[in-house]
């Protein structure tokens, strides 16, 4: 389907919405636990927004070096929140953009080295992988239905019903439309939602009257980075987290656009990530990521143009030097947000399910690797303080629901498909023959 300027200019907004509170939210508890100003943290934030739409780039623009090409949007890390703290704490804000510029160098020298890892990506480990995603996202969404957490109104009757009666609105409208109405079924959503939630009396609009229309960014606002040991081993481990992560999200939009991935492809992601992440070093912002939450809305509205993300980052740049109608963005009440959440996550899993359809389940092996990787991603979203007594350099790898889940199936893989004995690989190969 053809897109006119209009119609990519709506479906990039679409886009901006669904990523926009989980990028300003990161800047916004960094910000504030290193006792940023009002203006420093209203300074960081549109650092923030700027340079995730560079990022994007980074990644969608596919030419001989780096890039994906994929409709992928990036945005900052939240497995980075703890260490970004932890470290400016400690040794100051330089030492933070010091230890994100080596390690989004480290990333660039590893990502030949992660893309030949493609072998042990079969459908069992990224149909696993993008299922748990979506899975450890669902709660997200749910704490924004209720209000978000912490909220003074959290699970209040009002919230609820801003929430699913946003959901209600988009599925009556994918129901009942075809084409672009079909595919901006969120942004339209969220606009009605945020109406009626205006009439509500639930929307505030104080932060858009105190935003300024124009602001210069410039490189090394806050620090000039500087490099210490310890942080940068920490940032780095931050940062392979993310590309295990990533890989999840490459293979579940290479499924949903029916684009085989090779290992050049990976290689060029990964490197993106690591230019983007030197990026966020320089504007002294932040390493960066892909978000799993735009997958899930590229499945729901069935557009897969890479216009429409490259129109996202522009708007993203835009709104970097524009903090009025950055703030605009802003005005969306969480529980109207998690309305959308519900449907576009909820997708996310529709997509895992659907990769791991491709997958023997004959196998008792296969079943179990799902079971453990989905059951591992899933407890350890539910119980968070799971690993609350390891060392923190070891939580890195244990706190994130995601991460443990996917290092349980790949791991998995490797025991039961990859270092499987010879002859009884021969057998499973005889079988399938005579099945065949």
């Amino acid at each position: 389907m053809k897109q006119g300027p209009w119609k990519t200019a709506s479906l990039g907004i679409q886009h901006v919405l669904a990523m926009y509170a989980g990028a300003v939210i990161v800047p916004l508890i960094i910000g504030g636990a290193l006792h940023l100003s009002g203006k420093q943290l209203a300074y960081l934030v549109s650092l923030d927004i700027l340079t995730s739409g560079i990022a994007t780039l980074l990644q969608v623009w596919q030419n001989r070096y780096f890039g994906i090409g994929l409709p992928i949007v990036l945005g900052c890390t939240f497995t980075a929140v703890g260490p970004i703290i932890a470290i400016g704490g400690q040794y100051g804000m330089s030492a933070i953009y010091g230890s994100i510029l080596v390690s989004g160098i480290i990333v660039i020298l590893i990502s030949s080295f992660f893309g030949r890892l493609v072998r042990f990506f079969p459908p069992v480990v990224t149909g696993s992988v993008v299922t748990i995603i979506g899975i450890t996202l669902v709660p997200v969404a749910m704490n924004n239905v209720a209000g978000g957490q912490g909220s003074p109104d959290f699970g209040s009757v009002t919230n609820l019903c801003l929430a699913f009666g946003t959901l209600l609105f988009i599925i009556v409208l994918y129901r009942f439309f075809k084409g672009f109405i079909r595919s901006i079924s969120i942004l339209l959503g969220l606009i009605a939602g945020t109406i009626a939630a205006a009439l509500l009396g639930k929307v505030d609009f104080s932060a858009v009257g105190e935003a300024s229309w124009f602001h210069m960014v410039a490189p090394l606002h806050f620090a000039v980075p500087t490099f210490e040991l310890a942080p940068i081993i920490t940032m780095t481990l931050v940062a392979i987290v993310s590309l295990v992560e990533s890989t999840g999200v490459y293979f579940a939009l290479s499924d949903i656009t029916g684009r085989k991935l090779t290992e050049q492809d990976l290689v060029k992601g990964y490197r993106a990530e690591g230019l983007a992440s030197i990026v966020g070093a320089l504007f002294n912002s932040f390493p960066y990521t892909t978000y799993s939450q735009n997958v899930g809305l590229v499945q729901f509205s069935g557009v897969k143009s890479k216009n429409v993300i490259y129109t996202m980052a522009g708007i993203l740049i835009f709104l970097g030097f524009v903090p009025k109608i950055a703030a605009l963005t802003t005005v969306v009440p969480t529980s109207v947000l998690g309305g959308a959440m519900v449907a576009m996550f909820g997708m996310v899993i529709a997509s895992g399910i659907k990769m791991l359809s491709k997958v023997d389940f004959s196998s008792q092996e296969n079943l179990l690797i799902i079971a453990c990787s989905v059951a591992v991603g899933l407890g350890v979203t539910a119980v968070p303080n799971l690993f609350d007594a390891l060392p923190e350099s070891v939580k890195i790898l244990t706190n994130s629901g995601i991460v443990a889940g996917s290092l349980t199936a790949i791991l998995l893989n490797l025991i039961f498909n990859v270092a499987k004995p010879k002859q009884q690989s021969q057998a499973i190969n005889n079988n399938n023959q005579s099945v065949a």
